[in-house]
């Protein structure tokens, strides 16, 4: 009952903050053939993209070279991650331009430096567990405050586990179920400005927003969020794998924009999974079945 309750909530709440004349003010274009990907490589699963200051975009595949690094203008730099990473979720980039990732086969999270070197891994790799040193298929990282930091334990745990910056256990929260303060696959973490913990709820259509100390704060959903990236003003952006479209809304779900639908061409999608926006507000989707990367740039609607 209580399930379904917080469930049927997330739905309402969605549908009560939506805005149908604001969706109408924004739309999205695709940007074709936009990266220049190495001679040879065939993509596989897509599941993350992320940005250094420098504007290079940072995308990772379930494939031979992991890790790719193209400049803005889409053009190959460099690749890394093959020794490390046997099937990349999470991808995020911390103030210092280091590399994030969480790995949901081999249950680690890495950081790497720019460079590619290894910096700090936490879990054992191989071994799924639920204490203080183990993950159970890891999906995602937020960086918190005094350099702290966050990770969905997804598939496994269903919890959220901190740490403070050199990789030390503070806390977790969080185990299987519908109710607030309970998931059922947290999927991505991003931290929005005013320091809140938004966590996709993925299975439960919601994303549940935390204070940095675990204390539940607020819901709003309606949608299936594969994907989730904040940006510098607050902006939510939401991908939709269930429903192959994206959502542009506030930190309280009231829908921007959305686009996409299921398919092959440019501007549809199969199952988008990863998120991220540019320094010039153009919108990177990643996806799983579809295997590739899209880029979007906003255009006023009709």
């Amino acid at each position: 009952m209580k399930s379904s309750f917080v469930l049927t909530t997330a739905v309402l709440l969605a549908t009560c903050f939506a805005a149908p004349g604001l969706a109408q003010q924004y739309t999205y274009k695709p940007v074709p053939d936009f990266f220049q990907f190495p001679e040879g490589l065939k993509l596989g699963e897509v599941p993350g993209v992320a940005f250094n200051s420098q504007g290079h975009i940072i995308v990772t595949h379930r494939g031979a070279q992991p890790v790719l690094v193209f400049d803005k203008n889409g053009k190959f730099l460099r690749s890394f991650g093959d020794e490390h990473l046997e099937a990349v979720h999470g991808t995020r980039i911390d103030a210092d331009d280091n590399l994030w990732v969480t790995d949901i086969r081999n249950h680690t999270m890495i950081k790497f430096s720019p460079e590619g070197k290894v910096l700090l891994k936490l879990g054992e790799r191989d071994v799924p567990g639920v204490d203080e040193k183990h993950f159970n298929r890891p999906t995602d990282i937020a960086f918190g405050e005094n350099g702290n930091f966050f990770v969905s334990d997804g598939y496994g745990n269903n919890r959220v586990v901190k740490f403070d910056k050199q990789g030390k256990f503070l806390q977790s929260w969080g185990e299987d179920g519908g109710w607030k303060g309970l998931f059922r696959l947290p999927h991505c973490a991003f931290i929005d400005g005013k320091g809140r913990l938004h966590i996709s709820d993925r299975e439960n259509d919601r994303i549940q927003v935390f204070n940095q100390e675990g204390e539940f704060l607020w819901l709003y959903g309606g949608f299936a969020p594969f994907g989730v990236f904040i940006d510098k003003d607050d902006t939510v952006y939401v991908a939709d794998g269930r429903d192959h479209k994206v959502y542009r809304m506030t930190l309280r779900g009231q829908i921007i924009a959305q686009w996409g639908s299921e398919g092959t061409a440019p501007g549809q999608l199969q199952l988008p999974h990863g998120i991220a926006v540019d320094s010039e507000g153009a919108v990177y989707v990643t996806e799983i079945t579809g295997k590739r990367i899209q880029k979007f740039v906003p255009v006023a609607a009709e």
